[in-house]
């Protein structure tokens, strides 16, 4: 990500970004992370980071609190999200009790047990990182919609969004070139509907989006 992405974006309809291990990669990126109260990066970043792990915008008049935190198995070392989403999830209901919560982890296991961890107390929680829509949309028990992993959003060829040729040398002799953005061909993008009420908070549905071959 960088400020002129992110400027883009909203320019373009998104109310609001959140992050992943990827969100530092551009340095300079901190500073937009610090002054910006519509980005944000995973909550369980060490204590001293640039930005915040938190933050709500307002749509149709409701206020939509959003956090964001990653998972630790597979990840870059970083604080408990089980312990970071008690401290976040109570401040955020005091302001709203539409809360959205993204996900950010490689294993399926820790997203769903955060899931489930959160039902009844967050309105959605989303997975994201893996770049491969999962087909486990579902409204928990206690009224909070959940799926594993939203999918990726960009090139549809190559691998996961890179150009094969240097991901396809990393795997065959463990050495390759730097990896860069998959630019031609088809793209496709992927996501999901949620329908909240705004009153308490519980989901009542949720839809997959998925639409490949865009051009």
């Amino acid at each position: 990500m960088t400020a002129a992405t992110a400027d883009d974006m909203f320019a373009s309809g998104v109310d609001f970004i959140t992050g992943g291990n990827h969100i530092f990669d551009k340095r300079d990126f901190a500073e937009y992370l610090e002054t910006s109260n519509r980005v944000i990066r995973p909550a369980n970043y060490p204590p001293g980071v640039a930005g915040r792990g938190s933050g709500t915008f307002s749509a149709n008049g409701v206020t939509v609190g959003v956090l964001n935190v990653m998972g630790r198995t597979f990840m870059p070392p970083v604080d408990d999200p089980f312990r970071c989403v008690d401290t976040y999830v109570g401040e955020l209901r005091e302001r709203t009790p539409v809360l959205i919560v993204d996900v950010h982890a490689e294993a399926t296991s820790e997203k769903v047990a955060l899931g489930r961890y959160l039902d009844g107390r967050v309105s959605c929680v989303f997975g994201t990182h893996t770049h491969v829509q999962t087909a486990d949309e579902q409204i928990l028990p206690g009224g909070t919609a959940y799926i594993s992993d939203l999918g990726m959003t960009g090139p549809t060829e190559g691998v996961i969004g890179m150009e094969a040729g240097a991901v396809l040398d990393r795997f065959l002799t463990g050495f390759s070139e730097r990896f860069s953005v998959q630019k031609t061909g088809t793209k496709q993008l992927c996501g999901a509907v949620v329908a909240i009420d705004p009153s308490s908070g519980r989901a009542n549905e949720i839809k997959r989006v998925f639409l490949k071959g865009i051009a």
